[in-house]
C-alpha cells in the first residue's frame, strides 16, 4: 500500500469524518488503555503513554487503513507474566525486541505466513485469553483484600477463594453501577461509549458517598502524572538479550497474529485491502518506540479499530486523532482519573473478556465434534492453565497432527478397468471384479496427496492387489497434486519391484509438482520417459501392444475392447500400435 493511495482524494469532509471518529475512539480507548495496564501489571499511566505513542505510530506507518493500535485485551496474561518473571524494566526490554522481530517479519514477508495459524487454536487462545482477564478482575470487582496476585489461573483462584470473607460491598456497589451503564448505554445512546459514562458516574458516586472506603487508582498505583512521559533508554546488554527474546518472540507472534487478524477485519467492514507486511513492519516500528517512553507492547485492537470505521473514518489520520485525544485527556484530566476506583475499572475489563471470547465461534468448533474440536480444547484449557507459548504450540501441533490424519485418509488407490457402456471407455473400480480382470495388465487410480503420511498406504495397496505379476503396471496420477520425497521413495519401490521382475510401469496423467520431484530425483529416467503418458487411453492402448497374445487365447476375463479378438487367436495376434 502506496502512502500516496492512503490519502489520495483526500479533503475537508475526509478531515471531520477523521475528527469525529478520532475523538470518539481516543475516549473509549482512555479506560481501555488504563484497565490493560493494571491488568498487565504495570501503573496505568502506562497504559496511556502506549496509547498514544504505539497508537500514533501504528495508525501513521502501518498497512491498514483503519487500524487502531495500543495495548489490548490479549496482550494480559503474557505481559503479566513477564512482569511477574522479570520485572517492568525487562517487559520494556521485551517490547523492545519483540518490535525489532516485527520488523523483520514484515522486511523478510513473513505477513503471509499467518493465515496459515488454524482457526481453531485463534479462537482457542482468544476464549482461553477472555477467561483469564475476566477471573482477574473478580478480586476488583468484589473490593478483595490483601490479594497476592500469581502467575497461574488455579493460584489465583486459590487466592480469591482464600479471601472472599474480605468481600467489601461498597466496592461491589461501585462495580454494579459501572457495568449497569456499561450495558445500558449502548441501548439507549448508542454513539456515547458506556465504559466511559460507567467509570464517571461510578467515580463520582463513590466520591461522594464512599470516600475511602474504596480502592481506587491513586490510592493503590499512585497519582497518574499530568505530563508527558520522559525519555529513556533501557539497558540493553547481551546477557538481558539471552534472557529476553523467547519472551520476546512471543509478543512478537501475538502481536502480529491480532494486528493481522484486526487488519482482515478492517478490511471486512470497509472493502479496503491492507499489506500485511506493511503492517508488521508499522506494529515494530511503534513497538520499538513505544517503550522508550515507559509504554508497554502494543498491537491492532479489533474492537477499536471497528468502533473507528463504525464511526465513518475516511483515513488513518483518524487512528492519529484518537492517539491526541487520548494525549490531551491525560494532560487536562490526569488527578481525577487517578480517583477512580478499581471496583469500576473491573467491569469495563470483563466486558471486554465477554467480547473477545468469540463464544459463538467457539460452540460452533465444538459441535462439530471433529479433531478440530480436540485442537480448540487442547488450546483454550492450555492457555488458561499454563502459558499462551505452551498452549499455541500445543494447538499447533495437534493441528498439525489432525491435518496429516485427513491427508491419509483422503489419499485412495483403486484398481480399475474400462467401462465398455461408458463414455470414451472412463475408467471405474467397479468393472473390476472375479473372473473380470485382467491378467496381464494392471491398472490403478491414485487420488490426493503422496506424502509422508500416506504413501505407505499406497505401496501396500498396489503390490497388495497385484501378488499375480501381471506384466504391466499403469499408474493413473492425474488426481495426485503433491509428492513429497517419503511418496517418491514408495513409488520408488513399486517401480524397483516390478522392474526387478521384468516388468513394466506406466504412468499417465502426471501432474507438474509430482513429476518435478521425480525428474530430481531420478525416479523419472529409472521409468523410463517413453513410458509417461498424458492420458490414460494413449497409455492402455501402449499397454495392449506389449502383451504376450499367447497368453490372451481362450481367455474369458474381457477386460478391454479387443480381448475378444486376442481370445479367439491360436497364435500370436498383434494389436497395431497406431504409427
Amino acid at each position: 500500500m502506496k502512502w500516496s493511495g492512503r490519502f489520495e482524494g483526500y479533503h475537508a469532509n475526509d478531515f471531520r469524518r477523521d475528527l469525529v471518529s478520532g475523538l470518539i475512539v481516543g475516549i473509549i480507548a482512555i479506560p481501555l488503555g488504563m484497565g490493560f495496564a493494571i491488568a498487565s501489571g504495570v501503573s496505568p499511566q502506562y497504559g496511556i503513554y502506549t496509547t498514544v505513542i504505539a497508537g500514533f505510530f501504528i495508525s501513521l506507518l502501518g498497512g491498514s487503513k483503519f487500524q487502531i493500535g495500543g495495548p489490548t485485551g490479549a496482550f494480559i496474561p503474557v505481559l503479566f507474566a513477564i512482569t511477574m518473571q522479570y520485572g517492568y524494566e525487562n517487559l520494556l526490554v521485551s517490547g523492545l525486541l519483540a518490535g525489532m522481530l516485527l520488523v523483520l517479519m514484515g522486511v523478510f514477508k513473513l505477513g503471509a505466513l499467518i493465515r496459515f495459524i488454524p482457526r481453531p487454536v485463534t479462537v482457542g487462545f482468544t476464549a482461553g485469553i477472555a477467561v483469564i482477564i475476566f477471573t482477574g478482575q473478580i478480586a476488583s470487582f468484589l473490593g478483595l483484600k490483601d490479594i497476592q496476585k500469581h502467575e497461574y489461573f488455579f493460584s489465583n483462584m486459590k487466592e480469591i477463594g482464600m479471601h472472599l470473607a474480605t468481600i467489601n460491598p461498597y466496592s461491589v456497589a461501585a462495580a454494579v453501577m459501572s457495568l449497569a451503564m456499561i450495558v445500558i448505554t449502548p441501548k439507549l445512546f448508542p454513539k456515547i461509549p458506556g465504559s466511559l459514562v460507567g467509570l464517571v458516574l461510578s467515580s463520582i458516586a463513590a466520591a461522594w458517598f464512599m470516600d475511602g472506603k474504596v480502592a481506587t487508582i491513586g490510592s493503590t498505583y499512585g497519582a497518574i502524572p499530568s505530563s508527558l512521559p520522559g525519555f529513556h533508554w533501557p539497558d540493553i546488554t547481551f546477557e538481558r538479550i539471552q534472557q529476553l527474546i523467547a519472551p520476546a518472540f512471543v509478543i512478537a507472534m501475538l502481536g502480529g497474529i491480532e494486528s493481522l487478524l484486526s487488519a482482515v477485519v478492517a478490511d471486512r467492514m470497509s472493502g479496503t485491502r491492507h499489506s500485511s507486511n506493511r503492517e508488521l513492519i508499522g506494529q515494530g516500528i511503534a513497538n520499538m518506540i513505544t517503550p522508550l517512553f515507559g509504554g508497554i507492547p502494543a498491537t491492532g485492537a479489533i474492537a477499536r479499530t471497528a468502533t473507528n470505521i463504525r464511526n465513518g473514518a475516511a483515513s488513518p489520520i483518524s487512528g492519529m486523532i484518537h492517539s491526541i485525544t487520548v494525549l490531551l485527556v491525560l494532560l487536562a484530566f490526569a488527578p481525577w482519573a487517578s480517583r477512580i476506583p478499581l471496583a469500576s475499572m473491573a467491569p469495563v475489563l470483563m466486558v471486554v473478556a465477554w467480547n473477545m471470547s468469540e463464544r459463538k465461534e467457539f460452540i460452533h468448533v465444538l459441535k462439530t465434534k471433529t479433531g478440530d474440536s480436540i485442537v480448540l480444547m487442547i488450546t483454550f484449557v492450555l492457555t488458561v492453565l499454563t502459558d499462551l507459548t505452551t498452549a499455541v504450540g500445543a494447538g499447533l501441533l495437534a493441528s498439525v497432527i489432525w491435518f496429516i490424519k485427513r491427508m491419509s485418509e483422503s489419499l485412495s488407490v483403486a484398481k480399475v478397468l474400462p467401462d465398455p457402456d461408458a463414455r470414451h471407455g472412463k475408467v471405474v473400480p467397479y468393472m473390476v471384479r472375479e473372473g473380470h480382470d485382467c491378467p496381464q495388465i494392471s491398472i490403478f487410480t491414485v487420488e490426493g496427496a503422496l506424502f509422508f503420511g500416506a504413501a505407505a498406504l499406497f505401496e501396500q495397496t498396489v503390490m497388495r492387489a497385484i501378488h499375480y505379476r501381471p506384466n504391466i503396471v499403469l499408474l493413473r496420477m492425474g488426481k495426485v497434486p503433491l509428492m513429497d520425497t517419503t511418496g517418491e521413495s514408495n513409488l520408488s519401490n513399486v517401480v524397483e519391484h516390478f522392474h526387478g521382475q521384468e516388468r513394466t510401469v506406466l504412468i499417465s496423467g502426471i501432474q507438474p509438482q509430482p513429476k518435478e520431484v521425480m525428474q530430481r530425483t531420478g525416479l523419472e529416467k529409472r521409468v523410463g520417459k517413453e513410458h509417461f503418458f498424458e492420458h490414460t487411453g494413449e497409455a492402455i492402448h501402449y499397454a495392449l501392444t506389449r502383451l504376450e497374445t499367447r497368453k490372451c487365447a481362450g481367455c474369458r476375463h474381457f477386460a478391454f475392447r479387443e480381448c475378444a479378438l486376442l481370445s479367439a487367436q491360436p497364435h500370436e495376434t498383434k494389436i497395431p500400435d497406431g504409427s
